[in-house]
């Protein structure tokens, strides 16, 4: 079969042929149907593929919607034909925190060498891909694969950060979204279909100011020296309740402390690598910070059950396979609006 490989350090990945997968006691095959591409692949290829204890070659993409191709011995639950998405952070399964479907914090992965697929495992970026468990697979009936694969983590991500925080989102409070990428359109749809609040978008890009209007943003502005004061006016000098972060550099942290209220939720998504100095007098009394990683089972769930209402809906571009390290190449330098999806067979 046709996969995308991060082949070696260094290098663009790589489209090459291998052997399809077939699955063992317990697993299920996928025919894939659309893969996601994340900027988090070109965290993974930034350093040695053993900084990370996984060996190279690595068949990218956590982001997978597939068909039921095969069934392992011993699986029941799905059938063979029905359309699927992946849920992406594989735990042990067992544990406290997998047993609440929690299983982007389980605690035993790492130990145990459990890794989610394209992060370490195989991944979607092929025209099969071989699943562990019938448990991380999500069915999502007639919705189109192409549009709903990246609801796996560019809408998990953000639909769990922006829910824990619910609470503070309360009629005439204020969120804002740092960088409207792949996750932060997305972001600021969940934020109008969930809360009352005001989304003011933050970005240095027009292209993608524009995808914030189109997804629901009440004020757009783009990201300079000049946006933590405009926000702080938009809010009669209180500040935003919430501030996503979905880039996590240094200038984008910077700019959410700015922006960030009293009592508020900072919420650093984005891995660029940005730190923010706590302590009294550094941020806002009791600003609250966090760094989520990804989100729950049933949180997928009712993402799905969200998509299947036309709540949310990812802005997606597509590509064949074939097209990978042109698309990888792309994103590197911001010139994909909204999310990358390649399509095996198109």
């Amino acid at each position: 079969m046709k996969a995308v490989q991060y082949v070696e350090f260094g290098k663009p990945v790589e489209v090459r042929e291998i052997p399809a997968p077939e699955p063992g006691p317990g697993q299920v095959l996928l025919r894939v149907t659309a893969a996601g591409v994340c900027h988090s692949d070109i965290f993974v290829m930034s350093r040695p593929p053993a900084d990370f204890g996984f060996a190279a070659p690595l068949t990218l993409g956590h982001e997978g919607a597939g068909v039921v191709a095969a069934l392992g011995e011993g699986v029941t639950g799905p059938n063979i034909g029905d359309a699927v998405v992946v849920y992406g952070p594989w735990g042990c399964g067992t544990c406290h925190a997998c047993a609440q479907g929690r299983e982007n914090y389980c605690p035993r992965a790492a130990e145990l060498g459990i890794r989610p697929p394209g992060l370490g495992a195989p991944g979607a970026l092929a025209e099969y891909l071989l699943i562990d468990d019938p448990r991380h697979l999500v069915p999502i009936g007639d919705l189109d694969p192409v549009r709903t694969v990246p609801l796996t983590d560019a809408g998990l991500t953000p639909y769990h950060a922006i829910k824990r925080s619910l609470d503070k989102l309360y009629a005439g409070s204020t969120a804002v979204v740092i960088g409207v990428g792949g996750l932060g359109h997305i972001g600021v749809q969940l934020l109008r279909a969930l809360s009352a609040a005001r989304v003011i978008a933050l970005d240095v890009s027009e292209d993608k100011l524009e995808l914030a209007r189109a997804s629901g943003a009440h004020l757009a502005i783009t990201s300079d020296a000049k946006a933590a004061d405009i926000v702080r006016e938009a809010t009669d000098g209180r500040g935003a309740q919430l501030v996503l972060d979905f880039a996590g550099v240094q200038p984008t942290v910077d700019l959410a402390a700015k922006c960030a209220a009293v009592e508020s939720d900072l919420t650093i998504v984005g891995i660029g690598g940005g730190t923010l100095p706590v302590g009294f007098g550094l941020i806002p009394y009791e600003c609250s910070v966090s760094t989520p990683y990804w989100g729950s089972r049933a949180e997928l769930i009712e993402l799905i059950d969200l998509a299947r209402r036309g709540a949310v809906q990812a802005h997606v571009e597509t590509f064949a396979l074939d097209d990978a390290p042109e698309v990888y190449d792309r994103l590197h330098h911001g010139r994909i609006n909204g999310r990358a999806v390649l399509v095996p067979g198109s």
